[in-house]
């Protein structure tokens, strides 16, 4: 590895083959810092099958470094992503939970391993191309590291970072926090970076676009039980209560159960509402707007806050889905890793295994697992 130059640091950018960490490398080259790329290949299962665009991935990624003339690397993580985030992807599946895989994967892999390695490589600092900011603030403790949302909300993603802690952040530049994505994909072509056409990446990193069945299924026994209404009406029966989420409305395959009808003769949409594991029965209700679809509490637990405490009790916002509006909400008490969150508005299909993440403001306090 060279050695470091005199210009603002080594920084270290994970480089995914995306237009948002190309643009990222690219902005920190200008900006004065020697950058390197690495880009993080973190799952092996299936790298040639029709879903897996990881191959695509490093091309992108190496033909934009060779285009902004910085160096790039691939490092493999699939062991470490295996451990620390698959196998706990697959107990919550297994408990009937719906995790966030995202969530874990840049608290224990973009922001742990990667940053590990990217420390031995002699970096001062790591980045990503995440829509987020950090902001450094001087407290009677110290020097105080905050997350926040990035100016442009609509892409917003701190929700997914509000487990990153102060050594992480005091390490972490989000170049692309303070701009909106019209303009990075306007960058994008005009430096005619061979990925600027190229699509956002969706869904869980591990699953890509193949049918989320179908992939559960290579890892999970199916487990068929009874559709229920809240009065105990069978009206169908499902694959396996981890094949479902709260709220799911497609795919329960009852869509000719009629149940409840307006007066006009139609009928209201059916949508899951409640897992029983002990009974392996799955219940279903009638109406977006079914009592059991809402809540005005809820409680979390394994709770990580950005500042290494937890905030105190008050007035605050939520997430409990991310590309959700905030909701206001009172933070009711968070003793040691557990914490309850009260809502002016009811709240819904609140799902055990998202995140509830806390907000002032701007400013992204942390969060917790909804149980």
């Amino acid at each position: 590895m060279a050695k470091i130059s005199a210009t603002k640091g080594r920084v270290v950018v994970g480089m995914s083959g995306g237009v948002d960490s190309s643009v990222t490398a690219w902005l920190l080259k200008e900006q004065g810092y020697e950058v390197i790329g690495l880009f993080m290949k973190n799952w092996d299962d299936d790298d040639d099958s029709e879903y897996c665009s990881t191959r695509q991935d490093w091309l992108d990624a190496a033909s934009v470094a060779d285009l902004i003339g910085v160096d790039i690397e691939a490092v493999n993580f699939a062991a470490e992503y295996k451990d620390r985030v698959f196998a706990d992807f697959l107990r919550e599946y297994s408990a009937g939970r719906t995790p966030n895989p995202d969530v874990l994967c840049n608290a224990e892999i973009k922001f742990k391993a990667f940053l590990d390695h990217a420390m031995s490589l002699g970096a001062e600092r790591i980045a990503t191309g995440h829509y987020a900011r950090v902001r450094s603030i001087q407290t009677e403790a110290g020097e105080q590291h905050q997350l926040l949302k990035a100016l442009d909300h609509t892409k917003d993603q701190s929700y997914f970072l509000h487990r990153l802690n102060q050594q992480q952040l005091a390490k972490t530049l989000f170049p692309l926090g303070d701009i909106p994505k019209t303009e990075v994909r306007r960058m994008a072509q005009a430096l005619q970076l061979p990925n600027a056409a190229k699509k956002d990446s969706t869904g869980i990193c591990f699953i890509g676009e193949r049918p989320f069945r179908e992939f559960l299924n290579r890892y999970l026994p199916t487990q068929p039980g009874p559709i229920k209404t809240p009065e105990g009406v069978v009206v169908g029966q499902h694959q396996g209560l981890s094949f479902y989420t709260l709220g799911q409305r497609k795919g329960l395959g009852i869509g000719g159960v009629k149940g409840r009808q307006r007066d006009d003769g139609t009928a209201d949409a059916w949508y899951t509402a409640r897992k029983d594991i002990d009974s392996n029965t799955l219940y279903v209700v009638q109406g977006h707007d079914h009592p059991w679809l809402l809540a005005n509490e809820l409680q979390a637990q394994d709770a990580s806050w950005v500042s290494g405490s937890a905030p105190e009790s008050g007035v605050y916002a939520a997430k409990t889905r991310y590309r959700q509006v905030d909701s206001a909400c009172t933070l009711q008490s968070a003793l040691d890793d557990r914490f309850t969150l009260g809502f002016d508005q009811n709240q819904w299909a609140v799902t055990p295994g998202q995140s509830a993440v806390l907000y002032s403001g701007d400013v992204c306090l942390g969060g917790g697992i909804i149980v």
